[in-house]
């Protein structure tokens, strides 16, 4: 799942992408509102989190831009600013959820599980599922044939990301770009190893096997029942 964050603290906002990542989200760090709305209005994200104060325009203007556009991605505010008119006016523009800084990272990541599963529900599958190999979405579960797989959380965005493009060769520059959120570079193996583990994880003791290796073009996830 892929979360925006438009925060201008330094500290703030490298602290919650990092949690965020190693929790398993594709996350896409901006620090000015209007690289935030032109963001939110032209890339497709399941949650923003959105400072109120902000360089160039604020939260509230990023806000009113995505609903204005038609688009229903849920929204959490972050603000130092424990007002009840600030939480009514952003409610009132649409927001979901307010969180006031400081605040721990725990009860930030269960409050944008809860808005991933209500969103899920209403616009995407809360599974991605292909031959007897299961994702859930908002447990961050994986199950093969009824059997619990357990993965890492670059193994659990690397999985997603080959089911939801199931059928597609994907260039390894590609892969780093989205579960890496790096430049592909030639001389590092990080990908070539990550998918070998996770071709152990969901291989031994299965068939068939999913995952193909288009020798020069990248790698492929593919369902048998529809070959």
């Amino acid at each position: 799942m892929k979360i925006l964050i438009v925060e201008d603290e330094p500290k703030t906002g490298d602290y919650l992408k990092q949690g965020l990542v190693e929790a398993g989200f594709v996350v896409d760090l901006l620090r000015d509102g209007r690289d935030g709305l032109h963001h939110g209005l032209t890339d497709a994200y399941d949650l923003a989190i959105l400072d109120v104060m902000l360089p160039g325009i604020d939260g509230w203007a990023i806000l009113q831009g995505i609903r204005k556009a038609g688009k229903d991605t849920p929204v959490l505010f972050l603000t130092a600013r424990d007002h009840v008119d600030d939480r009514v006016k952003g409610l009132e523009l649409g927001a979901d959820d307010y969180l006031v800084k400081p605040f721990a990272f725990s009860e930030l990541l269960a409050r944008v599980r809860t808005l991933l599963r209500r969103g899920v529900k209403a616009t995407t599958p809360e599974f991605l599922r292909t031959a007897d190999l299961e994702l859930d979405l908002v447990r961050r579960r994986v199950a093969r044939a009824g059997r619990r797989i357990d993965l890492t959380a670059k193994e659990f965005a690397l999985l997603e990301l080959l089911l939801r493009r199931q059928g597609e060769v994907l260039p390894r520059s590609l892969i780093a770009s989205q579960v890496w959120d790096m430049n592909f570079d030639s001389d590092t193996n990080v990908i070539e190893v990550a998918m070998r583990r996770l071709r152990v994880k969901l291989g031994d003791n299965f068939e068939p096997k999913l995952i193909r290796t288009v020798r020069g073009m990248g790698y492929v996830l593919e369902n048998p029942d529809c070959a």
